[in-house]
């Protein structure tokens, strides 16, 4: 474990941003700090819980400032649900003080990025993308729903200090690869769990060229190696992205301290990187674009919060110009957000997108999340987003790659997976452009308290309230009801896409999905062990990776989950189970993992004396004989399985923070 820094050591930029946020606790690798958030994000199918949340806490008003709900995710009306959750969702916002942005203004991450960002200050959101933000220079931290709702109720955001990874950037991307060829090459490098417990942090030459809306692609990917929050520089890049959306205003330089160290150190030279891709079903199976070339197309899909920048829409539109999309391949176009769509159009691009072929999608998440353009089974889709688990895409038995709009684009054209460096063409260099088409009208900002004050909620039987969480029994006596392997993603433990996505407002009816994908009977089994005192789940490493999703720890919760067993849990679903009530154990031994299986029995004893008196404990699996295992908990997270998850605890508590009158628009 490392010391405290001298107070006159050299900070780097993460450093500096964690101090000037810093509530409780010390700068002490793998311990246990506090921090205040400025802001808060929320997007619609987790918000639709963050408000639930706020409403169970008994929440007068919100005291992040700005804190701002997006409608990007749930934008398929195919019946009324999704409808009514934007009601909900407004209605909420008006309630307890937050920005409404509604549906068709676009992705959360890049509107925020666009309207709301400001280097220097924090947030936290209940996307784990929500790290994209560092690319403008904040302490941008991805976090289940409950704590970003405690946040917004004034509360600081409590995790483990992370090391920080400092990469040294050189060079310049050669023509034909891009920002997200860069981040599938760190993929490729460290793999989905390299990053854990870090914050990324990017300095050296080649930051300079590195447009604003590049450092998005590489900040939002961060999360796919598991990193805590990733950080740039705010400088000339930043100050241009800002000014062109006429806010430079809100521009401060922000960097390293000269002389800094870092607790990891690594070099990445941009003119060395060549195309990459990200084979079927994990963003960090990686290999240059040369060797899966050849393969059959079925979907090329552009945009997402992984590439939403204005440069990977129109360098698309560059290569397709004049050309033509080939036979039985669907070019999907996916923009990110009303401000770059209509700047699309006044540069006409979008009529080189369309003329090619082009099949246009509304302003959302879209096909990222599987709500829309699902591909045929087994049939090859290139995409531009950042995760590519198996079925994220809507399709049970899909086949995507992750890619750059580069290679997307030179596929699609050719029919086949193509590295776009083989086109007969000059690399349409794109630059950004000076004044972006800005009309902010189109966003709802909070009511004055007073008239907040009177706003009721407009639920529905689809937003009912949050089940009543028992404490954790201090003896436990239970079946382990399932036993997964490596990786296993929020996705696999609550599904999205337009079949699920509309009821995860609501823990009950979103209840019987959980774990269809690796067993059908999960939840009817859970079901039937909620009175007899709940149930275990065994996995092995990197337990609950991917979205930060907290229904996939509070469904489960709500079905009688009361430990899982890991080799390594996700940093965010860790946290979500500590906060729901669910005790997440890790083998000592990894060798002990064969020993629990499906059906078992474990038993703990003395459970809470047990873990007051050490961060291990011992368990007895029935027949097999004792299991030593190991929780880490700090006092604060032992307190709130005491009581049963975080609002039992918050209902509790008192609030020192003032909440504001009025929130801030960029």
């Amino acid at each position: 474990m490392t010391t405290p820094r001298p107070s006159d050591v050299p900070l780097s930029l993460a450093q500096q941003l964690i101090r000037n946020h810093l509530v409780s606790g010390e700068m002490v690798a793998g311990t246990e700090i506090a921090l205040r958030m400025d802001q808060a994000l929320l997007q619609d199918v987790l918000g639709t819980l963050v408000m639930l949340e706020l409403e169970a806490m008994g929440l007068d008003r919100v005291h992040t400032s700005p804190s701002v709900q997006y409608i990007d995710h749930g934008l398929i009306q195919a019946d009324n649900l999704n409808a009514e959750t934007y009601l909900f969702l407004k209605s909420a916002c008006e309630r307890f003080g937050i920005w409404y942005s509604g549906p068709g203004n676009g992705i959360s991450h890049p509107v925020h990025m666009e309207n709301f960002g400001l280097p220097g200050e924090s947030i936290v959101g209940c996307d784990s993308h929500t790290t994209s933000a560092g690319s403008l220079g904040m302490l941008a931290i991805g976090a289940g729903g409950i704590e970003v709702a405690m946040a917004m109720a004034g509360e600081p955001l409590y995790l483990s200090m992370p090391r920080i990874w400092g990469i040294r950037l050189e060079g310049r991307l050669p023509d034909w690869v891009s920002a997200k060829d860069a981040v599938l090459e760190l993929l490729r490098r460290h793999g989905v769990a390299g990053g854990k417990d870090t914050i990324i942090e990017y300095f050296g030459p080649g930051l300079a060229n590195l447009s604003a809306m590049d450092r998005h692609v590489m900040a939002n990917m961060g999360t796919e190696m598991g990193a805590t929050a990733t950080v740039f520089p705010s400088d000339d890049e930043t100050r241009r992205f800002l000014a062109a959306r006429g806010r430079e205003a809100d521009w401060k330089p922000l960097s390293a301290e000269p002389g800094c160290r870092y607790d990891i150190e690594e070099t990445l030279d941009l003119s060395s990187l060549e195309p990459m891709i990200a084979l079927p079903s994990s963003p960090d199976k990686v290999v240059p674009v040369r060797e899966a070339a050849g393969e059959p197309l079925h979907q090329a899909y552009v945009g997402s919060s992984g590439n939403p920048g204005y440069r990977d829409f129109a360098v698309v539109a560059g290569i397709v110009k004049g050309r033509q999309v080939a036979d039985g391949v669907s070019l999907d176009i996916n923009p990110s957000s009303r401000q770059v769509l209509a700047t699309l159009i006044r540069d006409g691009h979008l009529a080189d997108l369309v003329a090619c072929g082009g099949r246009l999608h509304q302003t959302g998440c879209n096909g990222c999340i599987g709500m829309g353009q699902a591909p045929a089974v087994g049939r090859n889709s290139l995409r531009t987003v950042p995760r590519n688990f198996p079925g994220r895409s809507g399709t049970r038995e899909d086949s995507v790659f992750l890619c750059s709009p580069e290679t997307a684009a030179a596929s699609a054209l050719a029919g086949v997976i193509t590295d776009p460096r083989t086109l007969d063409m000059a690399y349409p260099r794109i630059e950004e452009p000076s004044q972006m088409v800005v009309n902010r009208d189109l966003f709802t900002p909070p009511l004055p308290l007073a008239e907040a004050r009177l706003k009721p909620l407009q639920k529905t039987d689809n937003t009912p309230a949050l089940p009543e969480l028992s404490p954790l029994p201090d003896t436990l006596a239970v079946p382990v009801l399932l036993a997964a392997g490596d990786n296993v993603s929020t996705d696999d433990i609550m599904p999205a896409g337009q079949r699920v996505m509309p009821y995860w407002s609501s823990v009950y009816a979103s209840a019987p999905f959980t774990f269809e994908a690796l067993d059908s009977d999960y939840a009817s089994r859970a079901e039937a062990t909620r009175e007899q005192g709940g149930h275990v789940i065994v996995a092995g490493h990197n337990y609950g990776q991917g979205s930060s999703r907290e229904n996939a720890a509070l469904v489960p919760r709500y079905l009688g989950l009361q430990v899982v067993v890991a080799k390594s849990f996700a940093r965010i679903h860790w946290q979500n189970l500590i906060c729901f009530g669910a005790l997440p154990l890790s083998f000592i031994d990894e060798a002990d993992a064969g020993r629990l299986e499906q059906g078992d029995c474990l038993a703990i004893h003395d459970l809470h004396a047990q873990l007051a008196n050490g961060p291990e404990l011992v368990a007895e699996i029935a027949g097999k004989g004792n299991v030593t295992l190991h929780h880490g908990l700090t006092s604060r997270q032992r307190e709130l399985l005491a009581v049963g998850g975080v609002i039992n605890h918050i209902k509790g508590g008192e609030r020192s923070a003032a909440p504001s009158e009025t929130g801030r628009f960029g």
